[in-house]
């Protein structure tokens, strides 16, 4: 059975490994993975298929089979070989800067494995290694000042994902927008710039006017970082009720 959430009534991370083969080539979920997520980091996730996998490893494609029964199980290893990456870094000391670090190294796994972002968001992600970067990023937070009990906790984490998901795939969008059209972001508003300038000339958007011409228009790394300051900020403060 097929799921959203899995395809095995024992989850991958519980089954063991198949015994050896005397085969001239080994196989191990590890390695099947890495594979995978070569494939992926060079052609998207639409580019990913279990032959193509095993054409990459010199094997028959039934052979994975016997260490995944199906995609939703790859995506489960690929996904949880991406948060080893998230977390194999030590922490800092300190709730806040312990965030930091986590988010800004989420950020850094999304960018260079973009089909990561796909899959934020959209599938629960228990992996031991996923299940880890969780547990530092809710420990974490539960110390921040504004959060009091359980349910604060639960709201905390809700907004930072929340945050996580919609900037990541945001600026993966954008990266993938810029590939495929040969027109990066200020190119792109360049060419635009007469006609947005008729536009707010016209004086019926005097707020969009102000954004445009005297806002700042920092870096897409530059914007994260401040935008994810702003989140945990608001975490801190006690919510009205």
């Amino acid at each position: 059975m097929d799921t959203p959430y899995g395809s095995s009534p024992v989850p991958v991370w519980e089954r063991p490994e198949p015994q050896p083969r005397a085969a001239p080539v080994p196989l191990s979920r590890e390695k099947i993975a890495a594979t995978a997520i070569r494939l992926a980091d060079a052609h998207g996730l639409d580019g990913l298929s279990v032959r193509k996998i095993a054409k990459e490893l010199g094997v028959g494609p039934m052979r994975l089979y016997d260490y995944v029964v199906n995609r939703s199980e790859l995506l489960d290893l690929m996904v949880d070989a991406v948060y080893a990456e998230i977390a194999e870094a030590g922490q800092p000391s300190g709730w806040r800067a312990t965030v930091l670090a986590i988010v800004h190294r989420t950020r850094d796994a999304a960018l260079a494995h973009e089909w990561f972002a796909d899959l934020l968001g959209a599938r629960p992600h228990l992996g031991p290694h996923a299940l880890a970067v969780g547990e530092s990023t809710a420990a974490a937070l539960s110390q921040a000042p504004g959060v009091r009990d359980i349910d604060d906790l639960q709201r905390a984490l809700g907004a930072l994902n929340a945050f996580i998901t919609g900037a990541l795939r945001r600026e993966v969008t954008e990266r993938r927008t810029a590939r495929s059209t040969g027109t990066d972001l200020s190119a792109w508003q360049a060419s635009l710039g007469p006609y947005l300038t008729r536009m707010l000339e016209t004086g019926r958007y005097p707020t969009v006017a102000r954004l445009v011409i005297d806002g700042a228009h920092p870096s897409a790394e530059e914007t994260f970082h401040h935008n994810l300051t702003t989140i945990l900020d608001g975490i801190t403060r006690h919510p009205h009720t």
